[in-house]
């Protein structure tokens, strides 16, 4: 099969994927799709479905292959862990270093770095699961969710006439500490980032429109749940604010590869509207339902030269 989505001397290609995260199943999706459209574009491709057996991951990096495609999502693949056992290794492969991943997978101290940055983020606190027991840390609306996990996983929205305790603490299984941030209204806009050897760029923005009210897990990855605008039906001024926003996450963070920005537009006071940065996604998903293919397809980069760029661009270090 000749390869028709790049042209590269590196030839073998190993997928990983799974892992023990929350978002375990998102990666197989993940994994998956890239898969199957390295393929098509001419790579020898492996697959592995990653578990906490060291010795086998380390069985199937021997021999090297020449990039790891790394699709895996959340604590383990997401975090920086992967990322320097690759180091050590000496093996490119896809995506942001230890530091940019730690970084992005730690909500707080990202936030402290795009703040830094002149960036504008919801004001947000880290309290002890105990003190937000006893009762509300913020004045409501406010946005409850993990210091450290991806895909919406444990978000939930505490509002006005919620009960009293509104802090589902029963089912709480994300650690010691919540993360307590200002509910921003308005609209969701994600924007895609590619790390070019010049620089960060901006693939474009979309708005993203739940049918339920909250852009959940489910509504993330169940067909149907949210639809999507591409473009991202913005003024002019506000659509380039958003692609710059990520731009600058993506360069002060020292990503590379591919991000997403996930911003919010409050405009409820009318069109001259406030953009918020809320997170960078090191490693967004994948999936036939994911947001970066489908803005690279938009801006003419289809799923197969999307991930064949993505494997170009593949490097070890910091």
């Amino acid at each position: 099969m000749s390869r028709n989505c790049g042209t590269s001397e590196r030839q073998r290609v190993l997928v990983l994927m799974g892992g023990w995260s929350a978002e375990r199943e998102v990666s197989l999706s993940s994994g998956t799709e890239v898969a199957r459209a390295l393929i098509e574009c001419g790579y020898r491709v492996d697959t592995l479905d990653v578990t906490r057996d060291v010795g086998r991951l380390m069985g199937a990096l021997s021999p090297k292959p020449d990039v790891v495609f790394n699709a895996l999502h959340g604590k383990g693949g997401e975090d920086g862990t992967i990322q320097g056992l690759l180091d050590l290794l000496e093996i490119p492969y896809t995506h942001s270093g230890v530091l940019a991943s730690a970084l992005a997978m730690d909500k707080p101290a990202a936030k402290q770095a795009f703040v830094a940055a002149g960036l504008r983020c919801p004001e947000g606190v880290v309290v002890p699961r105990e003190v937000l027991l006893r009762g509300d840390v913020m004045a409501r609306p406010y946005v409850v969710k993990p210091p450290a996990e991806g895909s919406s996983v444990g978000v939930r929205i505490v509002r006005e006439h919620d009960n009293a305790q509104a802090f589902d603490a029963d089912n709480w299984k994300f650690g010691a500490e919540v993360l307590v941030e200002r509910y921003i209204p308005g609209r969701e806009i994600t924007v895609a980032v590619l790390g070019e050897p010049t620089g960060p760029r901006a693939l474009g923005a979309l708005e993203i429109k739940p049918h339920g009210g909250f852009y959940d897990y489910t509504a993330k990855y169940t067909d149907g749940q949210a639809s999507h605008l591409m473009p991202a039906p913005l003024e002019p001024e506000v659509y380039d604010e958003a692609l710059r926003i990520a731009e600058t996450a993506h360069r002060e963070l020292g990503c590379r590869g591919v991000s997403r920005a996930d911003l919010r537009y409050d405009d409820t006071e009318g069109e001259a509207g406030t953009l918020y940065l809320l997170e960078l996604n090191t490693q967004p998903g994948m999936t036939p339902l994911s947001l970066v293919p489908e803005i690279a397809a938009a801006a003419g980069l289809s799923f197969p030269k999307l991930v064949s760029w993505m494997v170009e661009h593949a490097a070890w270090g910091a």
